[in-house]
């Protein structure tokens, strides 16, 4: 298990998206507005969970589960999953009707108000600093509606025993992870972990894949003696990913774009499982 005191040698960077923040996340808006609407998501290597919770509580996903080697990273996740509650705007209250059966216009406003367009910056969180969060409900709203539609777990996933592979998911996300696994499990390693996206998938499922290019292995590299070690081994290239996946039974990839700046800027590739 990774202890937040180690070399973060799987790219278990605690404090990660303070390197890279946005409210949005530039990766996630270059998918169409309604893409993980109803779908049941995987986010693998899940970090402190700022992704997998924006899917769960901004796209109208019906599950997600995010997953990630570092158990610290895991238990910040769930920190966080409780720290957007408590900023949530509340749901809003049907009408009320007056007496006459009519509905006041200042009580429509009430309920139709600027903020229900944005309900996920709503509450100060000076509040949350002061008195601490929020305490999460039981799922009298549905089990599909975030806080509750999102869930965490700590597992090395490419190593997980595969015999609880099945087709489970719409949607599997790899941000930023192939380096660290390539490294971390070689080129067997980075083959299985796209074999069990593909198991995982349902036929039509979607995998979205940020890999991280080649020259950027040699920072990872001197990081660790383990790692440096394991590369020397390596015979495949990032630029033969979209070739086995292929071959696993994917279509060819569609380039979403590159959306981040500096050592992030990378591409991402969406693949559908034939």
């Amino acid at each position: 298990m990774a202890s937040q005191d180690s070399t973060p040698v799987y790219g278990n960077y605690h404090g990660y998206y303070t390197k890279r923040p946005s409210i949005r996340d530039p990766r996630l808006a270059l998918l169409p507005p309604t893409f993980f609407a109803g779908k049941h998501v995987l986010d693998i290597g899940c970090n402190e969970g700022w992704v997998t919770c924006e899917i769960a509580q901004s796209w109208g996903a019906r599950r997600v589960v995010g997953v990630d080697i570092d158990d610290a990273l895991v238990r910040a996740a769930w920190k966080r999953r409780r720290s957007l509650w408590s900023l949530q705007l509340p749901r809003a209250k049907a009408p009320r009707e007056a007496e006459d059966g009519t509905t006041s216009k200042r009580i429509r406003l009430e309920s139709e108000s600027e903020f229900d367009d944005d309900p996920c910056d709503y509450f100060p969180m000076s509040c949350e600093q002061s008195h601490g969060p929020l305490s999460i409900p039981g799922n009298a709203t549905g089990e599909h509606t975030f806080p509750h539609n999102v869930t965490f777990r700590t597992v090395d996933w490419v190593t997980e025993d595969s015999t609880s592979d099945e087709c489970n998911y719409d949607v599997v996300l790899a941000f930023s992870i192939t380096k660290w696994i390539h490294l971390n499990h070689g080129d067997d390693g980075i083959k299985k972990l796209f074999i069990r996206v593909h198991n995982n998938l349902k036929q039509g499922g979607v995998f979205i894949l940020e890999p991280q290019a080649w020259d950027t292995y040699g920072k990872a590299r001197r990081m660790d003696q383990r790692l440096k070690e394991n590369a020397k081994g390596l015979k495949v290239r990032p630029d033969s990913f979209s070739d086995i996946l292929q071959g696993l039974g994917f279509g060819p990839p569609q380039h979403l774009g590159s959306p981040g700046e500096g050592g992030f800027h990378r591409p991402v590739d969406l693949y559908i499982k034939k």
